[in-house]
């Protein structure tokens, strides 16, 4: 095999993988939720309560309230 025969080779293949590490790049990722769906447990009230409190930057005393709420409720602790 001549040396040319081998370069060509080599750009053969580096050629496909380019396209398939392009191919890869351009599908689109499926879109998944950021947040898991509450258990059917929890009511609405308390589900749109921590909803909104997951986009607040500043202490709110209804989300505190909320939260512990809803540690009490998932580590099933009903002394506090």
């Amino acid at each position: 095999m001549t040396s040319a025969a081998k370069i060509a080779g080599v750009a053969c293949l580096t050629g496909l993988m380019l396209a398939a590490i392009a191919g890869m790049a351009a599908q689109q990722p499926t879109p998944r939720s950021t947040a898991e769906a509450p258990s059917r447990s929890t009511p609405a009230v308390a589900r749109d309560q921590l909803t909104r409190c997951r986009t607040l930057t500043m202490p709110d005393a209804g989300c505190e309230a909320a939260w512990e709420a809803e540690r009490r409720r998932f580590f099933r602790d009903e002394k506090r």
